[in-house]
């Protein structure tokens, strides 16, 4: 009996010791599921601000923090950084929060085109380093992109192996294609297999680093219920993990995630993905740190457009001192590298949950 299973057999001992009525507390998925397809439901023909921005909000961001409010006027809508979602251990310099801002930003762009209210994004370095939606210019209508904004997720399981076609890459490629950032692929399975070693060197520096781990606990949703409340965080079943009671989940955590288990996983999901996807901003401030995350938001929507599942893989450059490898490996030297994605052919998961629109207004 491998050490997982022998977790789920106590746990499944512990459950049975502590109730039916304690078990029923989690929730059940049934109606965890009905929220979060409501939350994804297609976007009415001529919608508001506030349905624009329910869209917008099924962007991506580091730990599912989603750190933004919108402020909205008849023209703008602005997009600010919400600090008190702020994770200072895995993100110091804010670099994922405002990664996070252009991947909504960019979203809502897309949203807004599709709906036939174009508008331009902008980076203001005043006022709390907002990122502004200004409506208006020239129409826009991305329906490849725009189509695969509910159905987007990061799905964190093994892939199929099978490699992605060359015309496939070209589209992800040019769907990336930003002012300001650079993307790299890498497909050759040595390059995947070194670009492996740095992720595993990562994990074990964040799973061996109590503050890094008392930090990701606080995001870390084990029950239906739970992760419904809150509308954010890491919820288990979305990260192909099984679900639990909130007082065992923390329990099933501390048993059965190390270091080694999760350098075991990731050698797993890199060894079955088809590429890695490297994104380089041409500065490393936050105004390319939004744009990178904008670039970045393209490229989850085309794979998802194609088929195609990824997920963030980002131990490399949140481990400051595995950054130059990084850069190095990719042909980058003395850059910074800011985000690192696997794709390839993978299952759909559980979608992860979204705050209510009323709670992001500022």
């Amino acid at each position: 009996m491998n050490r997982r299973s022998a977790l789920l057999g106590a746990g499944a001992v512990a459950v049975g010791a502590a109730g039916y009525l304690q078990w029923r507390s989690m929730g059940s998925m049934a109606d965890y599921t009905a929220g979060v397809t409501a939350a994804r439901r297609p976007l009415s023909l001529q919608p508001a601000a506030l349905e624009l921005l329910r869209y917008a909000t099924l962007a991506g961001s580091g730990h599912n923090a989603q750190p933004w409010r919108f402020d909205v006027s008849e023209r703008q809508i602005a997009i600010i950084p919400d600090l008190a979602r702020r994770t200072p251990i895995v993100d110091p310099d804010d670099h994922h929060l405002f990664v996070s801002l252009g991947c909504v930003a960019e979203t809502l762009a897309i949203a807004a085109g599709a709906r036939g209210q174009p508008g331009q994004i902008t980076f203001d370095p005043n006022g709390g380093r907002r990122v502004l939606f200004t409506f208006g210019g020239a129409p826009t209508d991305e329906p490849a992109l725009f189509d695969a904004i509910p159905r987007r997720q990061s799905c964190r399981a093994e892939y199929d192996g099978r490699s992605v076609a060359t015309d496939a890459l070209q589209q992800l490629t040019s769907a990336a294609a930003l002012p300001g950032v650079e993307l790299i692929l890498l497909t050759e399975p040595a390059m995947i297999d070194r670009l492996r070693d740095l992720v595993v060197a990562g994990n074990t520096a964040q799973m061996t680093d109590p503050a890094f781990l008392r930090e990701l606990k606080t995001w870390l949703r084990f029950s239906p219920r739970r992760a419904a409340e809150t509308g954010d965080g890491l919820f288990s079943a979305a990260s192909d993990h099984p679900t639990a009671p909130d007082w065992l989940g923390p329990l099933m955590f501390d048993l059965a995630v190390s270091a080694e288990s999760e350098a075991d996983r990731y050698a797993l999901q890199l060894r079955s993905s088809s590429g890695i996807a490297v994104f380089i901003g041409q500065h490393a401030d936050p105004a390319h740190w939004v744009q990178v995350g904008r670039a970045c938001q393209r490229f989850a929507l085309q794979a998802t457009a194609l088929g195609l599942s990824q997920a963030h893989i980002n131990q490399p450059v949140e481990v400051p001192g595995l950054r130059p490898e990084l850069a190095s490996l990719v042909g980058a030297t003395g850059r910074r590298p800011d985000i690192v994605m696997r794709f390839g052919y993978g299952p759909t998961l559980p979608f992860s949950a979204r705050r209510p629109i009323g709670s992001v207004l500022a």
